[in-house]
């Protein structure tokens, strides 16, 4: 049996929606970015919603718009994906990573409070998985200190803890449409958060510091733009935000069918001598972006190889970023330093999970799983 490690879930609708648009005059930044920007603030709770070009863009946004800049100084974590800290590099800030909780791998509150400076302007946890890390703890820390809270929701979208979700208790929550992603539009990106002034602000970075987009240029009257500061080019166009906007109406069917997929792996893989699996934290909704296991690291790369051999699509999230080259060379970190993020990158698989996986190719990830660690 070939069981992909991700398919996507744009239908028939999706496409006839991005045919539409194109179909029509208008193909930038308009009227369908609109209005996924209003599903998706209405969808998560905050007054607003701007759609970029990837997460990558959000997060670097949100740190410009936050005033994070030379000099500065960003605690985040180290098991996460690449942008999270090169969206600070961007900024010419450096990031501070601290260690991550042993049982869940989200970022500990109690490590980034260590670490904090009178050259600390802002504190930047990864919801890991889809499961939110303490955010309250975060925010009150961060209020405590004047810092300001931004999220990396990119696994989160539908997630929650203690009722709260992304972008309700901090500055702003970054999210991904990238091809793999819950909601996806093969790449994408977007900001939520309760700040008027800030929302308006991310909306005229993300294209060059105009004062007006060509939608509202073109649709009703000529009118002249200016631009009062530089911005870049991270705008989100209508063909794209096409595809998102009925997906966002089957949000919640494809959550329940994640759900039932998660458990039928947690159960199935429960006993499994060699295997941990990631603690779920009681109050939270996962949003179930990505199941992984932790096996011993000394096996983890066989037991990445021997399933691929059966078949079955894997993937690590994440090897940390700091033993990556750049960051080691730049910043000089190296092994030893985050022992617990060490550990869970290099004992990490990632296994397949989407709405389209059906229960007998789950079972036969757990069956191959079980073979490739206990043996035969």
């Amino acid at each position: 049996m070939n069981v992909a490690f991700f398919k996507h879930n744009i239908e028939e609708e999706d496409i006839q929606e991005a045919r539409r648009v194109l179909e029509g005059l208008f193909l930038t930044t308009g009227p369908e970015t609109a209005l996924f920007e209003e599903k998706l603030g209405h969808f998560l709770g905050t007054s607003h919603a701007v759609a970029l070009s990837s997460a990558t863009a959000a997060l670097h946004l949100v740190l410009e718009a936050l005033g994070v800049g030379p000099g500065d100084e960003v605690v985040t974590t180290p098991l996460t994906f690449v942008s999270t800290a090169t969206s600070i590099c961007h900024q010419g800030a450096v990031p501070v990573f601290a260690d991550v909780e042993r049982d869940t791998g989200n970022l500990s509150v109690e490590r980034a409070a260590e670490l904090l400076t009178d050259r600390t302007k802002a504190i930047l946890p990864v919801h890991l998985y889809g499961q939110m890390c303490d955010v309250a703890s975060f925010q009150a820390l961060a209020e405590k200190k004047g810092l300001s809270l931004v999220e990396d929701a990119a696994h989160a979208l539908e997630a929650s803890r203690d009722g709260v979700g992304p972008g309700a208790l901090s500055k702003a929550a970054c999210f991904s449409f990238y091809a793999t992603k819950n909601l996806t539009c093969g790449e994408g990106g977007a900001v939520a958060t309760q700040d008027s002034e800030l929302a308006e602000r991310i909306r005229s970075l993300r294209l060059h510091g105009l004062s007006k987009d060509a939608a509202s240029r073109y649709t009703s009257g000529y009118k002249h733009y200016d631009v009062s500061e530089m911005g870049w080019k991270y705008n989100l166009n209508d063909i794209l935000a096409a595809l998102l906007i009925h997906q966002m109406d089957r949000l919640e069917e494809y959550g329940r069918r994640r759900e039932a997929i998660a458990q039928r792996y947690r159960e199935g893989l429960a006993n499994v001598e060699g295997v941990s699996l990631p603690r779920e934290v009681p109050g939270s909704r996962h949003a179930r972006h990505l199941f992984v296991i932790w096996v011993d690291p000394e096996k983890r790369d066989r037991t990445l190889l021997e399933l691929q051999y059966k078949g079955i699509g894997v993937s690590v999230h994440f090897n940390p970023v700091h033993l990556m080259t750049y960051f080691r060379q730049r910043f000089g970190f190296r092994e030893g330093m985050f022992p617990e993020a060490e550990r869970i990158g290099a004992s990490t698989v990632t296994l397949p999970l989407y709405p389209k996986l059906k229960d007998a190719e789950v079972d036969y990830v757990i069956d191959a799983v079980k073979k490739v660690i206990e043996g035969p």
